[in-house]
């Protein structure tokens, strides 16, 4: 074995990896509080990165622009496909998902992929039906560490995604709201005679769940230089494989799930084929829920009547 080029591709499995692993925690908060899955959630990380890139245009910014205004730039595309994409989350749990509440389960399931549809053909009126480039503002220059190297992308890559998996981590932990969301994920009925404002809470987990997915968004127009309002589906449906591995429910098991499918993706492709890639990635899913429905850190979650 090549060792040198194995290592390679773990770091770019590393970066791949960190995007699903961001998309996925947006699955797993959903069903940890509702027990839903969200597949337009997939799409809604696509649409952040058409926010985004308004936002550039209507700035003009471009490679060429001095380094301050890029930053003012950066930060505003940011702030926007954010907002933008948690203030739809939030609009999707009230109008889409909220009157179903309570129903059978195969009406909000069929409900988040009509969703995930008029998102995918807004986004394709919008922009149209073929790849849109994005401005490649951040350079990326690749620095050697011994025989292998790493770009400036990859690790702006790495690092934004984890530091709003930690931001995420803090906030669930450490915070009042996020001790509701936890309460409402564990029985929302008790949770309630506590005095916990449900629907808000469960808005809460859709925006914040959206604000990750507008983020992942924007790194991933930075990353590859182009966006296409398809590639939402194919990386959300990923990413719920990277959910389901890890734990559905699990936040830490979804960040897992999320690093270890990118290094499944770029092992695949390296050493058995490109088109090999998808069928190992769903193989696995297969698998998880074949023999451990409940992922590699996921706990059975209570059952809701």
């Amino acid at each position: 074995m090549n060792w040198i080029l194995f290592v390679q591709q773990l770091i770019n499995g590393l970066s791949l990896g960190a995007i699903y692993a961001v998309i996925a925690l947006g699955y797993t908060m959903v069903y940890g509080i509702i027990e839903l899955i969200n597949f337009a959630h997939g799409d809604v990380y696509s649409a952040g990165s058409f926010v985004a890139l308004a936002a550039l245009t209507l700035l003009g910014a471009t490679r060429h622009t001095a380094a301050a205004g890029l930053v003012f730039a950066l930060v505003v595309a940011f702030l926007a496909a954010m907002l933008v994409m948690g203030a739809t989350g939030v609009v999707i749990e009230r109008f889409a998902y909220r009157p179903l509440r309570g129903r059978q389960r195969l009406a909000p399931l069929l409900t988040a992929i009509g969703v995930s549809f008029s998102l995918e053909n807004i986004l394709q009126l919008w922009m149209g039906p073929s790849p849109v480039p994005f401005p490649q503002l951040i350079p990326n220059p690749f620095f050697d560490l011994g025989p292998v190297s790493i770009g400036q992308m990859q690790l702006v890559v790495i690092c934004s995604s984890l530091v709003m998996m930690a931001a995420l981590h803090f906030f669930v932990q450490g915070t009042k709201l996020g001790k509701a969301m936890r309460a409402t994920a564990q029985d929302w009925m008790a949770a309630e005679i506590m005095g916990i404002d449900i629907n808000q809470t469960i808005a809460l987990t859709f925006f914040v769940g959206s604000v990750l997915a507008g983020a992942g968004g924007v790194i991933t127009g930075l990353y590859y230089g182009n966006i296409w309002f398809i590639n939402g589906f194919r990386a959300g449906l990923i990413a719920f494989t990277a959910a389901v591995l890890g734990g559905i429910g699990n936040t830490t098991g979804a960040a897992l799930g999320g690093f270890l499918i990118g290094f499944i993706e770029v092992m695949t492709a390296q050493y058995i084929g490109f088109q090999w890639a998808e069928v190992t990635i769903f193989s696995v899913l297969i698998l998880v829920l074949i023999f451990r429905p409940t992922g590699l850190l996921g706990q059975q979650l209570p059952e809701r009547t």
